[in-house]
């Protein structure tokens, strides 16, 4: 009789062997990685922050170093990845001129203004900087997409009618999605008698919108009636409300000098800031998607501006949490091309 049976009965055998050494194999990986330090993979896309320094008497610090710097990720330190001073650095400006009915007697010298704005920008920055031009009232009207060309620019002042109520914060929402692709720093700066009337945007909407495209805020709120009881106070508070989560700053001028010297202001801010950027690191995840950010310098003679947080690259993926349903990119009308010959 052939004794075949024990050869049938190894492959079996050795089958079970193999498998008993997977086993241990996957057991010991099992025990390794029980052992290892639990890791938190938050963001790890690179977090910018522009940051503005003055020192006590108001003046801009332009010649501080890396190793000046301290910023805080929901408390926790970041170790910066980028450093540079924005002398040099291109800027794109969504110019936003409130053309409501209760600025009409205003605008005239708002836009003269803001005519001697853009050649101060563009005589003295880079060939990269760009404006583009919104009028708002009611409606959010686009005249003018981001540029370099300062004529084409003040042409379309002309086409700013004074009239109906005032949707600001939809404006700011709409102005923050056109720079969220653009390059280098991001700015808007809104002139403005400080209401909103109009707006489907609430003013958190308005203001995650702007940090989700690392814009900085400049309210530029003219002030035909310097007495406390004939001005929008509470409008006023939320523009600085806005303008300080993003690191920029409110401006309360008068019509004329002081409006001219609002917007010299702001260009000579733009010229003194500074880039810093960090992968964040160390801050376990937490229910909150909006990080809280705190930049400071080590010498107590000065004081930092900066945005106050960001949000986390996989909750923001969508965009403002609520906004984006209630106000669409199609509001934003441009205007039809009548630019004049020279």
């Amino acid at each position: 009789m052939a004794r075949s049976g024990p050869k049938e009965r190894r492959p079996a055998m050795r089958g079970k062997a193999a498998g008993w050494g997977l086993a241990l194999l996957c057991l010991a990986a099992i025990l390794a990685m029980a052992q290892q330090p639990a890791v938190f993979h938050a963001n790890v896309n690179l977090v910018h922050v522009v940051a503005t320094v003055r020192n006590q008497a108001g003046n801009l610090v332009g010649a501080l170093h890396k190793e000046d710097f301290d910023v805080f990720d929901n408390g926790v330190h970041q170790d910066l990845a980028v450093f540079e001073r924005q002398t040099d650095q291109p800027v794109s400006i969504v110019l936003m001129i409130d053309t409501s009915g209760s600025t009409g007697k205003d605008l005239k010298y708002e836009t003269d203004s803001a005519s001697r704005f853009l050649r101060a920008l563009f005589s003295e920055g880079s060939a990269r900087d760009a404006v583009a031009l919104y009028g708002v009232n009611a409606d959010v009207t686009q005249l003018r997409d981001f540029t370099h060309d300062y004529l084409s620019l003040e042409q379309r002042f002309h086409y700013l009618v004074p009239e109906g109520a005032t949707a600001l914060f939809d404006a700011i929402l709409l102005g923050s999605r056109s720079l969220e692709k653009r390059a280098g720093r991001k700015v808007i700066i809104i002139v403005t008698d400080g209401d909103d009337t109009y707006s489907k945007t609430t003013s958190h909407q308005a203001l995650e919108a702007a940090q989700l495209a690392d814009a900085t805020i400049y309210p530029v709120v003219v002030v035909p009636i310097t007495n406390d009881a004939g001005r929008n106070i509470g409008g006023e508070h939320v523009l600085t409300f806005m303008a300080e989560g993003t690191g920029g700053r409110t401006f309360l001028p008068t019509l004329g000098a002081e409006l001219d010297s609002a917007f010299s202001a702001i260009v000579t801010e733009l010229r003194t800031q500074y880039m810093l950027g960090f992968y964040p690191h160390g801050a376990p995840p937490t229910s909150d998607r909006f990080h809280k950010l705190e930049v400071r310098v080590k010498s107590p003679e000065l004081r930092v501006s900066a945005r106050n947080g960001y949000y986390g690259e996989v909750e923001a993926a969508a965009g403002p949490s609520d906004a984006r349903s209630s106000v669409s990119s199609e509001t934003t009308r441009k205007a039809p091309d009548k630019t004049r010959k020279q």
